[in-house]
């Protein structure tokens, strides 16, 4: 257990420090911004420090000095301003470069990645948008933690050693005190993330399959242990929140140190008779200028605690590498798909998906797989799309070695129907040109009219541009299918994989789209994953698997 949270911060520590590096560009601005503002700090503290001097009697200061520090004022606050963008800006370019990753990985792993929806959407939000508050406040408050408390120490050193040493001694206690409070904090966060994901994907998923729940009168067990996973989400994000406050109270206990050791230092200036007023009150009122950063750098103190937690997530998913392999010069025109003694196992406590598989498809060949749930067809679908390398045996395509190729080289060459179609939220047209994004409208309204998309189109009230709801609202389940054949033709591989493209359709429905499937496969390789009998007398050979083996070969109707 020891062992795989050191591995777990380890990654974390690694993942930060990487990415900490690609945005030392981004952090320069709001450090150099922060060092501007430190040094107006410290001569609007002078220019005070005279006023005041000048208010009891040892000075001479007027009107030039107080419009100085009104426009230092006013310097500041712009610099603090553009401070603040910059800042901004670095965290939102790490997000999108964070998120951009982890959502490529993802994509690679594909069906391979068993985590649930809700645990990879809690990946991809809410543990990047905890990295934000890393990239635009933690690292340039830490940079800054050490750089402008320097300057200003050394500024008070010059007007009064004592009082540098003080300001420098308060500075370097910061640090420790934060150290301090924070033992144990990074695992008190990694844990609270851990319940945020645990509640979240849990959520989606009962969401997702509420219906089941209420019919089966589930719904009021399933709500109090929502309630449960609630509350330990609450009672670990107060464990978090303590270290917060604990942390600022260390704080305001340093600055009040120092203010009463700089107070006592210069204790005569109450008496009248310091010999260097201007230089007392100097010292006096570098203390919040002296403080400003460090009081960032402890507000940020739990962003990065925040940020280690996240990263202990995502550093598995991040560090993944890219998948390698060759990449085609072109999509060829025609395909031949070969299958030799393939072997294929997820884990070893199951018997093997595929066991010494063969088979040969040639252009303008239909095979259909047909088996038992568990037999294997949806594995050699995977195999050709890439999301799993056999373990055994040769997968060629046109003789060569297919498991050469990248995974998405090999997603390049198929079009994939599947049992339900998504239709994401948007006009008819948007869904079907999601195949292919660079398509023009005319070719979009030819696919849509040779998977008889425009059957139905037609008859709606603005055609193809009919706004429909996320998941298909607003279509029958044909229709989403028919959009999902549309979306192959667009696409025009020489490669159609079919995955039980007819279940749940009824007898009529299950007609027209196995009509518009047929002319889907004319002159191109298909595979066909199937149990319905009407697909058996729609298409060409016939390969029946049993425990991932060839059972045996037939013609459709036979």
């Amino acid at each position: 257990m020891a062992s795989s949270s050191q591995g777990a911060e380890a990654g974390a520590a690694s993942l930060l420090r990487r990415e900490a590096r690609s945005e030392r560009a981004r952090l320069i601005p709001p450090v150099l911004l922060g060092l501007g503002i430190a040094a107006c700090g410290v001569a609007q503290a002078l220019l005070l420090a005279r006023l005041l001097a000048t208010l009891l009697g040892h000075g001479d200061a007027g009107w030039a000095e107080l419009m100085a520090a009104a426009v230092l004022a006013l310097l500041m606050a712009a610099l603090g301003i553009a401070q603040e963008r910059t800042q901004i800006a670095a965290g939102e370019d790490a997000k999108a470069r964070l998120r951009a990753a982890a959502f490529s990985r993802l994509l690679a792993a594909g069906p391979a990645d068993n985590r649930a929806v809700g645990e990879k959407s809690a990946l991809v939000v809410e543990r990047i948008e905890a990295l934000e508050g890393y990239f635009a406040r933690w690292l340039p408050a830490a940079m800054l933690a050490v750089l402008a408390p320097l300057m200003i120490g050394v500024a008070a050193a010059v007007a009064d050693p004592m009082s540098g040493l003080i300001l420098i001694g308060a500075g370097i206690m910061v640090p420790f005190v934060q150290a301090l409070t924070g033992i144990g904090a990074a695992q008190a966060s990694r844990r609270q993330f851990a319940a945020l994901q645990h509640l979240s994907g849990r959520f989606l998923d009962r969401m997702r399959g509420l219906p089941v729940l209420v019919l089966f009168n589930q719904q009021q067990a399933e709500a109090t242990r929502l309630g449960a996973a609630a509350e330990e989400l609450r009672q670990r994000t107060m464990r978090v929140l303590r270290v917060a406050f604990v942390s600022a109270g260390a704080m305001e206990l340093i600055i009040a140190f120092a203010l009463a050791s700089l107070a006592y230092h210069h204790g005569a200036l109450v008496r009248g008779m310091h010999p260097a007023p201007v230089t007392a009150l100097f010292t006096l009122l570098l203390v919040p200028a002296f403080f400003a950063p460090l009081r960032a750098f402890s507000a940020a103190y739990h962003e990065q605690l925040a940020a280690r937690g996240a990263a202990a997530d995502l550093a598995p998913l991040l560090e993944t590498p890219e998948p390698e392999g060759l990449l085609l010069e072109e999509v060829p025109r025609k395909v031949t798909v070969t299958f030799q003694d393939v072997t294929l196992t997820y884990t070893p406590d199951r018997p093997p998906a595929l066991d010494g598989l063969s088979f040969r498809v040639m252009p303008g060949e239909a095979l259909l797989l047909t088996g038992a749930s568990g037999a294997g067809k949806t594995s050699v679908l995977r195999i050709l799309m890439g999301f799993r390398r056999p373990d055994g045996g040769r997968v060629a395509i046109n003789g060569r070695d297919a498991m050469l190729l990248k995974p998405a080289e090999l997603r390049r060459l198929s079009s994939y129907v599947g049992q339900r179609a998504f239709i994401f939220r948007g006009s008819i047209r948007d869904n079907i040109r999601f195949a292919r994004p660079d398509a023009d409208d005319k070719a979009v309204t030819a696919a849509a009219r040779a998977a008889q998309v425009m059957e139905f189109a037609e008859a709606l009230p603005e055609g193809l541009d009919t706004q429909v709801g996320e998941g298909g609202f607003g279509l029958s389940g044909g229709q989403a299918q028919r959009v999902a054949v549309a979306r192959a033709f667009l696409r025009d591989t020489p490669l159609v994989l079919l995955d039980e493209p007819t279940a749940h359709l009824d007898p009529g429905t299950e007609v027209v789209v196995l009509d518009a499937l047929r002319r889907l496969c004319i002159g191109r390789t298909a595979i066909v994953a199937t149990h319905a009998r009407a697909a058996r007398n729609a298409f060409g050979q016939v390969l029946e698997l049993q425990a991932g083996r060839a059972a045996g070969a037939r013609m459709a109707g036979e």
